[in-house]
């Protein structure tokens, strides 16, 4: 299965790709592949090149040199509109269309393929309910009747609408409270789970990166500095350029899991032992090795494997 799984071709290819705004290079000689099912994150300090990067994917921007390929075909040949069909696209600030209501402003995408919103409306009710918005509440609220949370789950559901293979999201939950960015985040990764769509997400939030990303791309100054799985990002920083911008994650201590509470009593003692003074890489390492998915903290406590995934998602 995993050998099979190898043999996939990427659904996103950039090939050897320069984005140049007159003299300055936005993105510099980028090859980057992104498989398909992917949660796929581009974390990076403003002024990076992640931003350019996603606008590249659905022609927003075209690259100065260089292709991408989408699916096996250059995204160059390709009809426009056709293509963009392919593609779901959430924005920072949700977009949504002022003067039509929930249930139009999610149908949009539907409309555009040629279904009318009547048509559409079963599926985009059902939608809403996914994403936790009850449609006799709200399919025929207003935009500014909604707070930044539900516009943002508005248009998350005209994302999903139309069944695209990719969806970009582009720093959706930065201008939320952090409860509100919590519960999307959370939201968002049950989607993935059950629907394995390709997501490609732009973020400056280190902990955010961590939390959603199954494969990460750290960009700094146009150049991708690294792609990896996020244990291996925060475990083995490639230069130190990584590691600084992970540095928030790698100064965490299993004291601070211990503190908030996230340990097991021990039932019996088993498993390898790590201090309450090492840091989460080090914990995170012993995890992945220890044959129960369990480490020993002291006589009295134990980490699982779920109970570190559990911390990290309330970061």
């Amino acid at each position: 299965m995993e050998h099979a799984a190898a043999q996939e071709k990427p659904i996103i290819q950039f090939n050897q790709i320069t984005k140049k705004f007159g003299s300055t290079n936005a993105v510099q000689e980028l090859t980057l592949s992104i498989e398909r099912g992917a949660f796929f994150v581009l974390v990076g300090a403003s002024g990076s090149g992640k931003t350019t990067t996603l606008k590249m994917i659905n022609r927003l921007i075209l690259p100065t040199t260089g292709s991408l390929v989408f699916n096996g075909e250059n995204i160059a040949n390709l009809p426009l509109n056709t293509y963009r069909h392919r593609i779901g696209y959430v924005l920072q600030n949700s977009a949504l269309f002022p003067n039509m209501t929930v249930l139009e402003n999610a149908a949009v995408t539907m409309d555009a393929q040629g279904i009318k919103t009547k048509l559409a409306r079963p599926k985009i009710e059902q939608l809403l309910r996914e994403v936790g918005l009850n449609p006799d509440k709200y399919a025929q609220r207003m935009p500014h009747e909604l707070s930044g949370g539900e516009q943002q789950r508005v248009g998350i559901v005209r994302a999903l609408a139309a069944e695209p293979e990719v969806i970009l999201m582009d720093e959706p939950f930065s201008a939320l409270d952090p409860i509100s960015r919590k519960q999307l985040q959370e939201l968002v990764l049950d989607l993935h789970k059950n629907r394995q769509t390709t997501i490609v997400f732009v973020t400056h939030d280190m902990d955010e990166a961590i939390r959603l990303g199954t494969r990460i791309g750290v960009m700094q100054d146009g150049h991708l500095l690294q792609v990896d799985s996020p244990q291996n990002i925060m475990q083995h920083p490639k230069n130190a350029q990584v590691a600084e911008l992970f540095k928030t994650q790698q100064t965490k201590t299993v004291a601070d899991m211990v503190a908030l509470g996230f340990y097991h009593v021990n039932a019996q003692q088993s498993g390898p032992f790590v201090s309450e003074e090492a840091a989460l890489s080090e914990l995170a390492k012993a995890l992945l090795n220890a044959p129960t998915q369990i480490v020993q903290i002291n006589q009295q406590i134990s980490i699982s494997q779920t109970d570190y995934l559990r911390y990290m998602a309330q970061l």
